[in-house]
């Protein structure tokens, strides 16, 4: 999938998330705000100006943003993170979110009710699908905007020190490890990133990203 076909799940499958912010003393704070609009590369959302949530995305424009959806049962869930820069960019598009958002004018019903909000968009960033679904399950990094793919390296590689033992196969929860050659080599689609691979290595040959 492309970054737009994440994005639309985040907007139109889960839409409810969580999404953390620093407030002035350097101390994490964490709502539930729905994400109102999707296009190709960002996602927009809004609040009003009289909130703290608002001076703490002027102040420190950043978010971390997460949400889960599917049906009864932890197997069947999918989930989105993205953390990345924000920016007000006012009331554009404010009409298009109360068009594709109609709960939103139960909220603010005249249009004079609706002057303090102003809309983010999270334009620049790194993301990560994951998908409980499928056999195995599906772990996916994406961008937004011009930040540098770096998802598909955060995890562990086997490095050429690998031996060919296969230790770090035998206690990998979704086998997902080539055992077809030295070395091996970790799916990173898959991978779990718990480290159980790096942990058992007799030589070390597996290594953390970050």
């Amino acid at each position: 999938m492309e970054t737009k076909d994440y994005l639309k799940i985040l907007k139109e499958e889960i839409h409810s998330t969580v999404i953390a912010t620093v407030d002035s003393d350097g101390l994490p704070v964490a709502r539930v705000i729905d994400i109102m609009l999707a296009d190709d590369n960002s996602v927009y959302f809004l609040t009003a100006k009289g909130k703290a949530f608002y001076s703490q995305l002027v102040e420190k424009p950043f978010v971390a943003i997460s949400g889960m959806c599917g049906g009864t049962g932890t197997m069947n869930k999918k989930a989105i993170s993205i953390r990345g820069k924000v920016e007000c960019i006012g009331k554009e598009k404010l009409d298009e979110i109360f068009r594709e958002n109609p709960y939103m004018a139960e909220i603010y019903p005249e249009p004079e009710t609706r002057s303090a909000l102003k809309v983010f968009r999270v334009y620049e960033g790194q993301g990560e699908f994951f998908d409980l679904s499928t056999k195995p399950i599906t772990r996916e990094g994406f961008v937004l905007g011009e930040e540098e793919k770096q998802a598909n390296a955060v995890g562990y590689v086997i490095t050429d020190r690998c031996i060919g033992c296969q230790m770090c196969y035998s206690v990998c929860p979704q086998k997902c490890i080539d055992t077809s050659d030295v070395p091996l080599v970790i799916d990173q689609m898959h991978c779990l990133h718990c480290g159980n691979c790096m942990e058992v290595c007799p030589v070390g040959a597996v290594e953390r990203n970050r």
